[in-house]
């Protein structure tokens, strides 16, 4: 599977990721599909996972993503973009008047790897800073964090209490049962202001 998109190819899917928002802005309602699949090329054709991050003005607006490669890229991208825009719980609706402040960011995601680890002082040390994307998972608790989260939480330790909290767990606690997963990814955004 290729992860590293052309110039061009980075290009047209922020330009989807956008006409998918603005839309939604002004329709209410996910794309249909926006354009027929036999013109698109086999990159946005392979199945992949992604996320959509929107920041406005610098500040995080919703980001949604899937973990796995489940459906074609170009769909996956499309339906993230509406989910980030209008279905991230933690944040109203983008609304039109927001679109010249919200800037698009793309992240394609590499097949995750399983990692070997007997707990969770084990797994501070195989992490690789700025690099490591995570999921962690057990039936009752699941959250990951972008490799690009390391900016914000550079030290292993606190990246991790962080996510944990995502999850929803208790600072302390660490199941027996739980299944770590490290991803890396290619990331691209729109160039604004």
């Amino acid at each position: 599977m290729q992860i590293e998109p052309t110039e061009n190819q980075k290009r047209e899917l922020l330009r989807l990721a956008r006409k998918t928002i603005s839309e939604g802005c002004t329709r209410g309602l996910p794309p249909e599909q926006i354009q027929e699949k036999e013109d698109q090329p086999d990159f946005f054709l392979q199945k992949a996972a992604s996320f959509v991050t929107l920041q406005k003005r610098g500040v995080l607006r919703g980001c949604i993503g899937s973990t796995q490669a489940h459906r074609a890229l170009l769909d996956d991208v499309i339906h993230n973009a509406f989910a980030s825009a209008f279905r991230d719980p933690r944040f109203p609706p983008v609304t039109e008047n927001e679109l010249t402040e919200i800037k698009v960011e793309i992240s394609i995601l590499t097949p995750q790897q399983q990692m070997e680890i007997s707990d969770e002082r084990d797994l501070l040390k195989k992490l690789r800073p700025g690099i490591d994307g995570l999921l962690i998972r057990n039936p009752q608790y699941s959250a990951t964090f972008l490799p690009q989260v390391w900016k914000q939480l550079p030290n292993p330790r606190q990246f991790l209490a962080h996510l944990k909290n995502k999850a929803g767990m208790a600072p302390g606690s660490w199941p027996e049962d739980m299944e770590c997963f490290r991803y890396q990814c290619v990331k691209f955004e729109e160039r604004r202001g």
